[in-house]
């Protein structure tokens, strides 16, 4: 059913270290409007779809969003590549350090780990597209939110990437509550 391609989406090349930024964009890994909950959460609701159209949609949306997680994971690991207990600590995030070192570990940005109850799946097309809509929307905003505080033009530029795509997500996700919409009436 997938394939997996041996490359990111677009290229994921950070030059600078930078353990902070690294925190903040770990949100997008394992918070709760993160890549790996939106995967999770489609891919699941697909089994629950009625229709064709939209169970398809749920399957490449979802697939595409675990590519997400690669490129936002690439850039956490970049972003801390040969960097020290002594680095983290001076970036304030020694505790993230002391309980992971350098590895991407899927948590929010304030440390709590990723969890299963971030995420919905209903058996309610409906109901399921609209937390959709949500989700994209509240994923879009948390890269917002990473332009915000980034000054580094590798991370900008990868991360301007996927906030548009959560805006495609969004505006086919509400193509397919339009299509869902209009089968009821």
């Amino acid at each position: 059913m997938f394939t997996f391609v041996k490359r990111t989406q677009i290229p994921v090349k950070i030059n600078n270290r930078n353990p902070r930024l690294a925190s903040y964009i770990l949100d997008q890994y394992g918070g709760p409007d993160g890549e790996l909950g939106a995967s999770l959460r489609y891919l699941s609701q697909r089994f629950a779809q009625t229709d064709k159209m939209g169970i398809a949609l749920l399957t490449d949306i979802g697939t595409e969003e675990l590519s997400h997680l690669e490129m936002v994971g690439s850039i956490v690991a970049q972003l801390t590549k040969g960097e020290g207990a002594k680095s983290f600590d001076r970036y304030g995030v020694g505790d993230y350090y002391m309980s992971h070192a350098n590895a991407v570990y899927p948590s929010s940005a304030s440390g709590t780990p990723w969890s299963a109850a971030t995420i919905q799946s209903k058996a309610d097309p409906i109901a399921d597209i609209m937390e959709d809509l949500a989700a994209e929307q509240k994923a879009r905003a948390t890269y917002d939110n990473i332009l915000r505080v980034s000054d580094d033009p590798d991370v900008n530029n990868v991360i301007r990437y996927l906030r548009e795509r959560e805006v495609v997500h969004f505006q086919r996700f509400g193509e397919l509550l339009d299509r869902l919409q209009s089968k009821i009436k």
